[in-house]
């Protein structure tokens, strides 16, 4: 199959191009017009595909809910906002609750269906600061224990891949370091830590932080926290929500201009509400939700937000048309930086020969023309 456009995405810019695809990969990058396209997508533009490393769910399906059908559309679904890629992420629960979500996202993973490849599960929890904890369930919160997580581990048969946790709880770095030496990127969230205790966590292993700005320290000028350690220690990436209510478009633009191009990551933090009918109820970690008309979701009752219904090509409009982010900047932050974080950028990511045809086709409105999984039209 060859596609073509007068806008590939190569190398940090558009260029007149075409795209051979054979058994899911790409395998050349020729110029536009070379071989007759089996797809001319004209001044469309031909992006990688997203990779969103947290999500919790959508189409009324979420992680903890451990059922395999519902997780298997997902997959199948979420190449409509152009989503190639994603770990599937937990909530806060009680061991037994998560041990099932885990078992089954593995069992997914391992017999790979139609759709979006799960590149491993985000672990979001139960390791948190009760202060910080936002809408993961407090009676299911923990204290990291290298023990229990190794429980996690075995249900999900190593597809952990990634892990929210709170350093400061963590004695002696233990469970960081673990993780961080046997595969598991390691980010920051749902903590109260300090710059100082932040700094500790990220020499003995952490990676990231999760949803920058949310679930954290916040910044002062005599106190910068952990909102000001995302800023200052540019070399570890920072995960941020990018609907514009979760954080301020200019936020998110003193984000990405501090952070610079390649560790930015976006993420949705959705939930199973995505993409159903607004006004509904639905439940996070046994607790109920309510979607209100701003689009986000909040624990019942409450002004606590429990995550989005954010589509990722939506965000990319947001980051680049009310953020005012540059494009490539925008673009890395859901291609090739969260590919960078799991250790997934050497098939993942760009357009490139010998690289996964995980593409996305996109309008200037930033409506999503086709997705191709690994060469496979989805739309």
């Amino acid at each position: 199959m060859v596609i073509q456009s007068r806008r590939v995405w190569l190398a940090g810019q558009f260029l007149a191009a075409q795209l051979e695809v054979e058994e899911g990969k790409i395998q050349a990058v020729r110029p536009y017009g070379t071989a007759a396209p089996d797809a001319d997508y004209g001044d469309k533009r031909i992006v990688p595909g997203f990779i969103d490393l947290h999500t919790h769910g959508a189409y009324g399906f979420d992680t903890n809910d451990g059922e395999e059908e519902g997780l298997r559309r997902w997959q199948r679904r979420i190449p409509e906002e152009g989503v190639t890629s994603f770990l599937p992420t937990t909530v806060t629960q009680m061991p037994q609750v998560l041990i099932r979500a885990l078992s089954n996202a593995a069992a997914v993973a391992e017999t790979p269906g139609e759709g979006a490849e799960i590149l491993g599960i985000h672990l979001e929890g139960p390791f948190l600061d009760m202060q910080y904890k936002g809408a993961q369930p407090p009676e299911a919160i923990a204290a990291p224990e290298t023990e229990q997580f190794q429980i996690y581990q075995k249900a999900a048969k190593n597809w952990i891949r990634y892990i929210t946790l709170a350093p400061e709880h963590d004695p002696d770095w233990a469970l960081t370091r673990y993780c961080s030496r046997n595969g598991v990127a390691v980010s920051i969230g749902h903590s109260s830590a300090s710059y100082e205790q932040a700094l500790l966590g990220i020499a003995n292993g952490a990676s990231s932080m999760t949803h920058v700005f949310n679930g954290m320290t916040g910044f002062h000028h005599r106190e910068p926290g952990l909102a000001g350690t995302a800023l200052r220690v540019r070399e570890v990436y920072g995960e941020i929500i990018c609907d514009g209510r979760h954080v301020h478009p200019a936020a998110l633009n003193n984000f990405f201009a501090a952070k610079g191009r390649d560790y930015t990551i976006m993420v949705t933090d959705s939930l199973r509400a995505k993409h159903c009918p607004p006004g509904g109820e639905y439940e996070l970690g046994g607790h109920a939700v309510e979607v209100r008309e701003n689009g986000l979701a909040y624990i019942k009752g409450t002004d606590t937000i429990a995550g989005s219904t954010l589509a990722m090509n939506r965000g990319l409009q947001i980051l680049t048309e009310q953020a005012m982010v540059p494009f490539d900047a925008a673009l890395n932050a859901c291609t090739i930086n969260p590919a960078r974080c799991l250790g997934a950028d050497r098939r993942k990511g760009r357009l490139r020969a010998g690289y996964d045809a995980d593409i996305v086709v996109l309008e200037d409105s930033y409506d999503v023309c086709q997705t191709y999984c690994k060469g496979r039209a989805m739309l």
